[in-house]
């Protein structure tokens, strides 16, 4: 019963008073005029509450006979109805889940469908299933089907003539052949042989973000994806067919699995040339003797579009099937679904220039100095560094708009997923949406009470674009500024935004879902007195350089007036403190990352006096508090607390030589390769690496990892996965599990 949802059926106030009318009115008045009043309505009310719990549970049993319905209490019964190994309690979806596939799982037991399935449904994540025995080089004999029914080349000399095999060679997606590999299993060592089935993981997220408005570099022409001018690699969403039906599926393929976007998988492009082909080339009005002689390859397949080029270069109507207008409609035509190119643009990454650029018309391409040119395209773009250039001068730069998908560890700071608990509904103000280079919040997008003056209600900004803030926020008594859900607005400071509180009263701010960032020295700068200050899903960019090696200067966090409570929930900022007469009361960070690697002196969280509570955090940085209390919290500076008496440093980590308060399972480690990355915009950012110590990796109370991604369960995920691979691997066969991300 524990686990009953609370509905909002108003059953407690229902029994409450059907019970209290049963009681005679001479006790009820009795009760009343009692020295001490209302004992036997509060017992009445406690007895009605219960009666309410009962109900529910009552009218719910028909559903708990369902795993799809049932309360969690429930799924270890019908598991063991069915005879599965429950998974950790922690793993909720994947009880679950594993509980309504069971028989599913049973009947195609040993099957790699089954087998990669079991990724995603037992741990969130999507992976690749690979035997290794389908890999190993060995004689051809008559049972292998013909070269011209296999859809991957023939194993055996590396064909040099394709280098995107060859940049996917060691992946999952491997097509060499490899000698057998005896050696126990570790990293990579051991992968190839016979009883091997290797499960690459992909562990990291892909956040697809529209109508972002790039940076722009000064020639007019180079852009970054990413608004803040950074280098960051485009990653590639889930692309997956959720069809069930057994004859259709198939393995993931390389552009169906979130990870980091290759350059040659965006470039792949192939084509066939069938009969739509050449009537859509006649309907195009191509000359009638060159869609003959196209008509005359109809069946033939070009595995690059170097390669289609080259035939049409040797037809004898080359000059007509070459000539822009018919060159670009064939390959529009002619491009197959099945291959990087088509999959990815632009369901993956788009550009707007400010009219959709068209895939025929784009080129993958390595931009690491810009000065590429190629023939025959309007756009270059470089996914690995998160680049693009427009091979001819857009007429208003300020009106390209990309859209593009970003890799992260999970939903924390700004970000493009779904916030739809905290996001407000009907918000006062909705900001007018950016155009041209950039958006502006200023003074009059600050809803005002008609009477008092004071600032009060929901301000929102309605998509990802950038955003300047021109105007400080005065007189606030209860505020909230909020990006509209699944958007990631950026708004760029020129300098400190100073939100003051109204005086005389319990003002109360709350900012959701916004990234700040700043080309100048700025700060989050509260003033006046607070009752409540609230950062929830907020990037304060910690700062870096961007692609030109400018500085993009940390948004720390400064109070300089009275704040009773700050809380930072599931951010990222880069550094807090006080100034001058400033006083935080208590600072609450919970599933966070402050990184104060950019911000002078490294000290990422600086209060005295004040009470600081850390849970589920990573901090890049030190830390110099009066009172602490932290849980599972990874801190990789000092840390030097004053008021050692008061507060615990439980199931966390911090360099030996901190002073803590009263140490419980905490670890002391001496730094090291820890983190996959510690430059903001990288994927891996803040994500433990696979070389951390197992008392960071498996050291929080539950047994996953310390840190902001702990509440992620990571460890958790992996050996729930371990145990349900097992049951269903064919015997003598061992797993082996990849971390790809």
């Amino acid at each position: 019963m524990a686990d009953a949802p609370i509905a909002d059926d108003r059953f407690e106030r229902y029994y409450i008073e059907k019970l209290w009318e049963w009681i005679p009115s001479l006790y009820r008045h009795e009760d009343g005029i009692a020295e001490r009043p209302g004992t036997l309505r509060a017992l009445v009310e406690l007895i009605g509450e219960q009666v309410a719990v009962l109900r529910r549970s009552h009218d719910r049993l028909w559903d708990d006979a369902f795993i799809d319905l049932c309360d969690d209490w429930a799924v270890p019964y019908l598991g063991d109805l069915v005879g599965t190994r429950m998974v950790s309690a922690l793993n909720r979806r994947a009880r679950r889940v594993d509980v309504a596939k069971t028989i599913y799982y049973r009947r195609r037991k040993g099957t790699p469908r089954v087998l990669e399935e079991l990724i995603a449904d037992i741990t969130g994540w999507d992976g690749k299933v690979v035997e290794s025995f389908r890999g190993l080089a060995r004689a051809a004999h008559h049972l292998d089907p013909p070269l011209a029914e296999r859809i991957e080349p023939a194993r055996g000399w590396a064909d040099l003539r394709q280098p995107r095999l060859a940049e996917q060679a060691g992946g999952p997606w491997d097509g060499f052949a490899h000698t057998p590999d005896l050696r126990r299993a570790r990293g990579g060592d051991g992968r190839w042989n016979i009883p091997r089935v290797s499960f690459h993981l992909f562990r990291l997220g892909a956040f697809r973000v529209t109508d972002v408005i790039p940076h722009v570099r000064a020639d007019g022409v180079t852009f970054t994806f990413d608004p803040s001018g950074r280098d960051v690699p485009l990653f590639m969403p889930r692309h997956r067919d959720a069809s069930y039906a057994w004859d259709d599926w198939q393995s993931a393929r390389p552009w169906e699995v979130p990870a980091p976007m290759a350059c040659r998988v965006l470039g792949h492009a192939e084509y066939v040339i069938d009969a739509a082909v050449v009537a859509a080339m006649a309907a195009h009005g191509t000359a009638a003797p060159a869609v003959t002689e196209l008509a005359g390859a109809i069946g033939g397949r070009f595995v690059t579009e170097d390669a289609l080029h080259d035939f049409l270069a040797v037809a004898a109507n080359a000059g007509t099937l070459l000539a822009a207008g018919n060159y670009d409609a064939l390959r529009a035509v002619a491009l197959i679904d099945d291959c990087g190119k088509a999959a990815l643009w632009p369901a993956a990454v788009a550009v707007r220039t400010p009219a959709s650029v068209p895939r025929h018309r784009v080129g993958a391409a390595n931009l690491r100095d810009f000065t590429l040119v190629a023939a025959a395209l309007d756009l270059l773009v470089d996914p690995v560094r998160g680049r693009g250039k427009a091979l001819a001068a857009p007429a208003d730069p300020t009106a390209v708009r990309v859209d593009y998908a970003y890799g992260f560890g999970g939903d924390l700071g700004a970000g493009a997923y779904d916030r739809r608990a905290t996001v407000i509904d009907a918000p006062e103000v909705v900001v007018a949406a950016a155009v041209g280079a950039a958006g502006a919040v200023g003074a009059a997008d600050y809803p005002a009470d008609l009477v008092t003056g004071n600032l009060v209600g929901a301000v929102e900004i309605p998509d990802s674009g950038t955003y300047d803030v021109t105007a400080d926020a005065a007189d606030v008594e209860r505020l909230t500024i909020q990006a509209a859900n699944f958007a990631r607005p950026y708004l760029r400071l020129a300098g400190d935004w100073t939100l003051t509180a109204a005086a005389g009263l319990e003002a109360t701010l709350a900012l959701d879902g916004l990234w700040l960032g700043a080309r100048a020295p700025a700060a989050l700068v509260l003033a006046g007195t607070w009752h409540k200050v609230e950062l929830r899903g907020v990037t304060l960019d910690p700062g870096g350089l961007d692609v030109d090696g400018a500085t993009l200067h940390p948004v720390t966090i400064r109070v300089e007036g009275q704040l009773d409570e700050l809380v930072i929930d599931r951010s990222i900022v880069a550094a807090v403190r006080t100034a001058g007469a400033g006083v935080i009361d208590a600072l609450t960070v919970r599933d966070a990352i402050v990184d104060a690697q950019q911000v002078t002196g490294g000290v990422a969280i600086a209060l005295s006096p004040g009470t600081v509570s850390l849970a589920r955090v990573t901090v890049l940085g030190a830390v110099d508090v009066e009172r602490l209390d932290a849980t599972e919290a990874l801190i990789t500076g000092l840390v030097d607390v004053t008021d050692t008496q008061a507060g615990c440093f439980r199931f966390s980590a911090a360099p030996a030589g901190s002073r803590l308060p009263h140490p419980f399972r905490a670890v002391a480690w001496d730094g090291g390769p820890v983190f996959s990355s510690l430059r903001f915009g990288d994927p891996g950012y803040a994500w433990l690496a696979e070389a951390a110590p197992d008392a960071l990796r498996r050291g929080a109370e539950n047994g996953s990892e310390l840190g902001a991604w702990s509440a992620a369960l990571n460890p958790i995920k992996e050996d729930s996965l371990a145990r349900k691979v097992e049951e269903y691997l064919p015997f003598g066969l061992a797993p082996m599990f990849i971390r790809e991300t």
